[in-house]
């Protein structure tokens, strides 16, 4: 390690250091930086707002690299907090001189003071010296992570709660075809049996019963104009 490199929390002129840092130089394996440095340093500002923590290391006053990382809680299989390290970069010039071990050492105290009992990091796949690094100092692989965007979930979710047509297959048409002959067969067996104890099998005729019912109503409403009225009380002149 070099006698010159300090590691210390990022200051706010240092974000402008950290952006460029990044879109000069892309990690091994990692996406190519297109962002401009002045929106990364919107996003290394909203990263301190929620709660981040930037490291830098600085050789004679340069910054030479910087380790980004968040303190997570407790959580369904851990009962205790632990150090997320979401980015950790050294510029070309200044690796394999302590800076990393520099900068992890300084997380490790940021874990320490916030008990945390794990330290993660998820380097880019192909980024072999970075794989290389950590598992010297003890990392071991742990579960993959899988990202999507929440446009893309939306639109998966949505595509699959939409109705979906009807697939009849062979056997089940089979099968729909014999139950309906079972219930014609029930229903012809039934009419059978009600013909052989003498009861009506067909659509009950309801014109005798309507009939009946007209002649009735027409019988009550000459029974009422045939009552007399009551008497009525004499007109009287005006005087």
């Amino acid at each position: 390690m070099r006698a010159g490199i300090e590691v210390r929390a990022a200051v706010e002129g240092d974000l402008r250091a950290v952006a460029e840092l990044t879109a000069a130089h892309v990690p091994e394996g990692g996406a190519v930086a297109t962002a401009e440095p002045r929106r990364l340093c919107e996003h290394l500002s909203v990263l301190v707002a929620a709660g981040g923590e930037i490291l830098v290391a600085l050789d004679d006053g340069e910054v030479v690299g910087f380790l980004l990382a968040r303190v997570l809680g407790p959580r369904l299989y851990a009962t205790t907090p632990s150090l997320y390290v979401d980015a950790i970069m050294v510029a070309p010039g200044s690796r394999r001189h302590g800076v990393g071990r520099a900068l992890l050492a300084a997380a490790l105290d940021l874990a320490t003071t916030a008990g945390a009992e794990n330290v993660y990091c998820a380097p880019a796949p192909g980024a072999r010296d970075m794989h290389r690094f950590l598992a010297q100092l003890g990392f071991a692989p742990a579960a993959g992570h899988r990202v999507v965007t929440t446009a893309v979930l939306e639109r998966r979710l949505t595509q699959d709660a939409a109705p979906r047509p009807t697939i009849i297959r062979r056997g089940d048409s089979r099968r729909r075809r014999d139950a309906t002959r079972a219930a014609i067969e029930d229903l012809v067996a039934r009419r059978r049996r009600a013909r052989e104890a003498g009861l009506p099998t067909g659509p009950v005729d309801l014109r005798a019963f309507q009939a009946e019912h007209a002649a009735q109503a027409a019988e009550l409403a000459a029974a009422r104009e045939a009552v007399p009225a009551g008497p009525q009380e004499p007109r009287t002149s005006a005087s």
